[in-house]
This record gives C-alpha cells, structure tokens and sequence, in this order.
C-alpha cells in the first residue's frame, strides 16, 4: 500500500488561496479524515491529490512515484494514478444493475469474464449485498446503495480510495451503521483510506490520524484522541468537541516553573503544568484563556467546590449536559448515568483532571496542560 506525501502545496485562484502550503504525510493503510469548516479548502486537497484539481505550487507523490511537481513540471491524470473516489451522491448508473455498476469499470480495463465474475462476487459477499446483484439502484435503500457505490470503487484495487462526505445524504441511524462498515472495511482491505468531512464525530471515530483545517491552512495533524485531548489551538479546541469545550477567560500569573495563577471570574486557582510552562509577556488583564471538556466538571448537591445555579438541563438517558450559572458566565458540564437536575436550583461544581488547557488570549496557542487547583 502507498505512502502519500504533500510538500507546500499551494492552490490559488486568483487573489483568493484555497490551500495554502500544504505539507503532510499520509501513510500506508493509514484512515485519514481531512475535517474542517466550509470552505476551508478540505475538498480541494482531496482533488489535488487525486489528480481532479491542479495546484498552483507544490509537490505531490503516491507510493513513491510523483504525481505532480510544480518545478519540474509533472502532473499525471487521475485515471492513471491507480485511485479510488467516492462521491458524495453515489453517481450510479441508474439504467444498469448492480452487478453491471460494479463490472463496468473492470469490463473498461478488459479484464476477462471469469475474474470479473470472481471479483464482483467477492466485493458484494464483502459488503453484504449478494442479493442484490441483479437490482437497480432505484430499488435500493441508501445504505444498499451506498455500498454498491464503494464496491465498484474497490472493484479495480485501487492503491488509495478517497471518499468526499459520502454519509452526508444518510439518515443518522444509517450513518452511525456505515461508520462501523468503513471502519471494518478499511481493515479487510487493508487500503489507504483519505476521507473528506465536515462532521467531527465522523473524523474522531473513523480516522487513525485527522487533518483539521481553516482558510485552507492546516491546524494540526494528529490522531483523534490527541486532537482532542491536545489541541493546538483555540480554533481545533473549539472545532472538536460535543458539547464544546468551556472557554473561560483568566488573568494568569506565573507562580512556579510548571505553576500558573490564575483568576477566573473571581475563582482562585493554581495550575499545575505537567511540564514547565512560560506565560507569554502581555500588557493585558486577561491574558490567556482557560479550556475545561464538559465531563471535567463535577456537579454535586452536597455543598462540595463553587456555589453555582442550575441554567438548564438536558438529559438523554446515557448522560446529561448540564448549563451552570456562576458570575453571570455559563459552563456546561456533561454527567453520566440517568441523573437529571431543576432549573434554578442550587448546586455546587469542581473540577478534576490534569487535561485541562490553557491558550495564550492573544496567539490563541496551547501554552500549558495541568491540574487545576481551586484554592
């Protein structure tokens, strides 16, 4: 299986940059999600390494081989980039049956009857569909169709399938049952998976690596739970994440090599840093910014941390996210099990954990992560 590399690419229109210097390493059977906001050039990558879109600047290469190098002037077309693609509507062919959708790109590459056979058959035992070889698509549900879609992406072995938000047109219980086939299919194909989405539950749970983006620059690289538990930044804190994380502004002062005071709305605390941590020089009162995941907020009625009011309460069974009044600010803590709390009602709040975050105000970068003691 191919290693995928991406060095500074660029892809400009006009005045406008879509992406702007690009550089990241895909790798072997590797599931990548590239995740962002609209428009924040995740698609465009996508066509770039595909061969769909040409980039401006750049350099690009699958399995070793270049595929595009803006110096020396090298761009191989997609169909000879041994690729895959998933489109977002499927793009089925509505007049031919299943097993005709799948053989078609294999009939085009003149492979014979016989493996033709084998491997359709083998793609429809895969993803479940044997049945439905001699259907068309318009007597399929989504989800059958769906995987009609992704065997006749497989069907020619293609090195890389990249796949552009191709649950979006799912309902929500549909999705949730796709997620858990593409995770299980990335395994029994034993491909390089590069997957588009706007959805970060999608990107957390599918990816072993997630490439999160904005305004076509890339905000940090990493595996899921390190994206989540280590952000970079505000914008990748506050992009993944449901409930949000809480965001709490604070005057900070240095109190130790790996020892931040800190003043947040009027609560006293102390972070102990898992490692040294320097604040940035800053002329301002508030100068960095506190970020605490909802489930690192205990919520208790036994008078136990900081006094704090009931907003709201929303139970779902498995747990339930609760909004806090303190100050005139709301948190929002996420308690598990079927517990469930009135409007208004008097409650008391700590925190626990030594994940919690602090960004520079200004940069918006991670500068600490520790424990955070109330005084």
């Amino acid at each position: 299986m191919p290693e995928i590399i991406l060095k500074n690419v660029t892809k400009r229109w006009g005045d406008f940059i879509g992406v702007n210097d690009l550089t990241m390493t895909i790798e072997d059977r590797a599931f990548i999600t590239l995740l962002g906001p609209s428009g924040c050039g995740k698609t465009t990558t996508l066509r770039m390494i595909a061969g769909l879109e040409t980039p401006t600047s750049g350099f690009i290469s699958i399995d070793g081989v270049p595929v595009f190098d803006s110096e020396r002037g090298i761009n191989i077309p997609p169909q000879k980039r041994d690729i895959g693609f998933l489109f977002q509507n499927y793009a089925l062919w509505p007049h031919m049956t299943v097993y005709k959708n799948i053989s078609f790109g294999l009939e085009n590459l003149r492979w014979k009857k016989p493996d033709i056979d084998a491997r359709v058959d083998e793609l429809c035992k895969m993803l479940k569909i044997e049945q439905f070889k001699q259907r068309y698509p318009s007597e399929l549900s989504g989800g059958q169709q769906q995987r009609v879609a992704i065997a006749r992406t497989l069907a020619p072995k293609p090195k890389v399938l990249f796949m552009d938000e191709p649950l979006s047109n799912l309902d929500a219980k549909l999705r949730l049952e796709m997620r858990t086939e593409l995770k299980r299919l990335h395994v029994d194909t034993d491909s390089t998976f590069v997957y588009v989405t706007h959805d970060q539950l999608e990107a957390m749970t599918l990816a072993t690596r997630i490439c999160l983006m904005e305004t076509g620059v890339m905000q940090q690289y990493d595996p899921p739970l390190i994206t989540y538990t280590r952000p970079n930044n505000l914008f990748v804190a506050d992009f993944v994440g449901n409930p949000t994380m809480n965001f709490l502004d604070a005057h900070a002062e240095q109190a130790g090599p790996d020892k931040i005071d800190l003043d947040i709305f009027g609560i006293k605390a102390t972070l102990v840093c898992n490692e040294p941590v320097t604040l940035p020089d800053s002329d301002e009162n508030i100068n960095v910014v506190v970020g605490i995941r909802p489930e690192f907020i205990d919520v208790n009625e036994e008078k136990k941390g900081i006094e704090g009011t009931v907003y709201s309460t929303l139970p779902s069974g498995m747990e339930t996210t609760v909004k806090i009044r303190y100050a005139d600010q709301l948190f929002t803590s996420v308690e598990f099990g079927g517990v469930d709390f009135k409007v208004n009602q008097p409650i008391h709040f700590s925190f626990r954990g030594n994940d919690i975050l602090l960004f520079d105000k200004k940069s918006t970068n991670r500068i600490g992560v520790g424990e955070l003691k109330v005084k």
